[in-house]
């Protein structure tokens, strides 16, 4: 699938789909990617994560750069995944991004505002430090992010994306149906990035395949209908599964979709 001219805007899908693979039963087709999604889980594979972080925010926030030559504390917390996207023909480092869950500690945004009654008492999850490299890889290679990112909080359990967006990042959120958490399109400087000012946006899960299927939104087979096999979170520990009441089927779209 080429996804080099997809565009994150409902009802925008300029990009093709080549028949690279049989569709199941089910209606599911299988495609391979040029690159690997998977978690870290050694001191090589997080220093490569460090290193793409770095040189993505380098290009935009270079202030808030050089404070992420090194691995953060937070890379380490228990509830806390990185994921690294990597070439298939080089191990060469194409992006990452990192999620945190509210499973132990508030979110790292919680630092800087109090969420609303509506999201209090819920399993909430952040993404952050998300960067890809430059071109038409990097493009391809955040869009496999977004859908590891739906794999990760449908299996956890997760019932609200909560993101912040810088301007314009703030724009492909409002593509991906997430919706501001305080006033509209309000910013905050929040601690985590350096005090530049975001929007706040959520997203509610068990709602998502739902919306984004009314909208016609042109990443939905990407998403939903199609098994990319390169896109592997890995077995979640025991604490991260669903409880027996979360709703299987629930999708969840949530992207730190900037740097790019």
């Amino acid at each position: 699938m080429d996804l080099s001219t997809v565009t994150l805007a409902p009802r925008r899908f300029t990009g093709t789909v080549p028949p690279t693979g049989a569709a199941s039963p089910s209606g599911v087709t299988t495609e391979r990617l040029p690159f690997t999604v998977r978690r870290v889980q050694d001191e090589d594979s997080l220093r490569k994560a460090v290193r793409i972080r770095h040189a993505a925010y380098a290009r935009h926030v270079p202030e808030l750069a050089r404070t992420l030559t090194l691995p953060e504390e937070c890379d380490f917390e228990e509830d806390t995944v990185v994921l690294l996207a990597e070439s298939r023909l080089d191990g060469t480092p194409l992006g990452t991004a990192r999620i945190q869950t509210n499973l132990y500690r508030p979110l790292h945004l919680e630092e800087s505002v109090v969420l609303p009654d509506w999201l209090q008492g819920r399993r909430l999850g952040e993404v952050e430090r998300l960067g890809v490299a430059e071109g038409r890889i990097g493009h391809v290679v955040k869009v496999a992010l977004v859908k590891a990112f739906f794999e990760y909080f449908e299996k956890t359990g997760i019932e609200w994306a909560v993101i912040a967006g810088r301007t314009p990042v703030d724009r492909q959120y409002e593509q991906l149906l997430f919706t501001d958490v305080f006033g509209h399109k309000e910013m905050v400087p929040l601690r985590h990035t350096g005090n530049i000012p975001h929007r706040v946006m959520a997203f509610e899960i068990a709602t998502g395949e739902e919306r984004w299927r009314a909208a016609g939104h042109p990443l939905l087979k990407f998403f939903r209908h199609t098994h990319h096999p390169d896109i592997d979170i890995g077995p979640l520990a025991p604490q991260f599964a669903p409880a027996p009441t979360a709703r299987a089927a629930s999708v969840g779209l949530c992207a730190e979709l900037a740097p790019a």
